[in-house]
């Protein structure tokens, strides 16, 4: 049985798949030197990054030196080489902009070649995050974790961010556009909530100019919660639904907050904006679309959410991963992945899926494999 987790999470209006948190010090961000710098080719002595590659060669990023005085202006993304990262990175490109990612994965496949810049996201070396977003106009963030894993905890990640919030502002970044979730709130029990809150409340309280965005599930061909859903559907004969599946969940497809983001970027007021789709399913209807969709007959039966928790952790082993946890399917029950605004993103989630669903659920999508190994 399958049941999404929030793309991202948090209800006090004041208070957010994107990159996860990393625990620090980790074998990738052990790759890095100091911060990778971009522009010409090298003119001074500037130190930069270098990354080491599974082979043991050392590059320096993207493979040239730059120089790190009278750089044009650029904007930074979180994650450029992860899901939604990767999108508002491609429209950045396409508008002609000097992109630089940070990020604990340097050995990621990147698309992007030479065009994008790579630094570290090294929370304990806030000097080099300052140096690495000193110049920029636009802070794209997306940084965040699903559940507590290891080192990378919910504590953890809003401290991390508050780094790098803190970096941003002593950088003189003009503005941040910052990807959180809908419904956060402070006083939220779920952790994931209410640490998205303090991250909104920690933006709001720095002095930067920004837009953040809330949203609720975020589809697209990379997307785990959808696929996930689909495998399923396509593997066994039934899919337990937890409860009723009469709570709801308004789904907005990647494109379509990629150009949120950047357009809110282009915006000089303070902005917080639900970013959510035109439809609004109930979970059991969004399973039986998707189930219809791939070609099977699935049947759904509806068990107690405790139930359907043991279920999926008998079969966490066999996909190495974590399917779902209790706080996700909380959070879904208690309609958190819905918005009470108007709909802002402009792509029908049944219409994407018509064209899609032949390579949706073919393979397993893991949580654990993309953000942890």
């Amino acid at each position: 049985m399958a049941v999404p987790k929030p793309s991202c999470t948090l209800p006090d209006k004041s208070g957010g798949p994107g990159p996860s948190l990393r625990p620090p010090r980790s074998p990738a961000l052990r790759g890095f030197s100091t911060l990778a710098t971009a522009g010409s080719p090298i003119t001074s002595t500037a130190r930069l990054a270098h990354v080491r590659y599974p082979s043991g060669e050392w590059w320096f990023a993207n493979r040239a030196y730059y120089d790190m005085t009278g750089m044009s202006e650029f904007d930074v993304v979180t994650g450029a080489f992860s899901y939604t990262g990767k999108y508002v990175t491609h429209r950045l490109l396409n508008a002609g902009r000097r992109v630089r990612t940070l990020t604990g994965h340097p050995n990621r496949p990147n698309t992007f070649g030479g065009q994008v810049e790579i630094a570290p996201l090294d929370f304990e070396n806030r000097a080099n995050l300052v140096q690495s977003l000193r110049g920029a106009s636009v802070l794209y963030n997306s940084y965040w974790v699903r559940f507590n894993h290891g080192l990378a905890t919910f504590d953890q990640a809003v401290a991390n961010s508050r780094v790098l919030i803190e970096a941003a502002q002593e950088a003189g970044v003009r503005r941040i556009v910052h990807l959180s979730i809908a419904n956060p709130s402070l006083d939220s029990h779920l952790p994931y909530y209410s640490g998205k809150a303090q991250v909104e409340r920690a933006i709001v309280d720095s002095g930067l100019s920004y837009a953040i965005l809330r949203p609720t599930v975020i589809f697209g061909v990379e997307d785990i919660l959808v696929n996930n859903v689909a495998w399923f559907a396509r593997h066994f004969p039934f899919f337990a639904i937890p409860g009723s599946g009469k709570y709801q969940i308004q789904p907005i497809f990647v494109e379509d907050i990629a150009d949120l983001a950047v357009n809110a970027a282009r915006q000089e007021d303070n902005l917080v904006l639900d970013a959510v789709g035109p439809e609004i399913f109930t979970f059991e209807d969004l399973v039986r679309l998707i189930s219809i969709a791939v070609g099977r007959k699935t049947r759904l039966i509806h068990v107690p959410p405790s139930v359907a928790l043991v279920m999926l952790r008998l079969i966490n082993p066999f996909v190495g991963d974590v399917i779902l946890t209790r706080a996700e399917m909380e959070g879904l029950m208690a309609n958190l992945l819905v918005s009470k605004q108007s709909a802002t993103g402009q792509t029908r989630f049944s219409e994407w899926l018509a064209q899609n669903a032949s390579i949706l659920g073919t393979t397993y999508a893991s949580e654990l494999a993309r953000h942890y190994r």
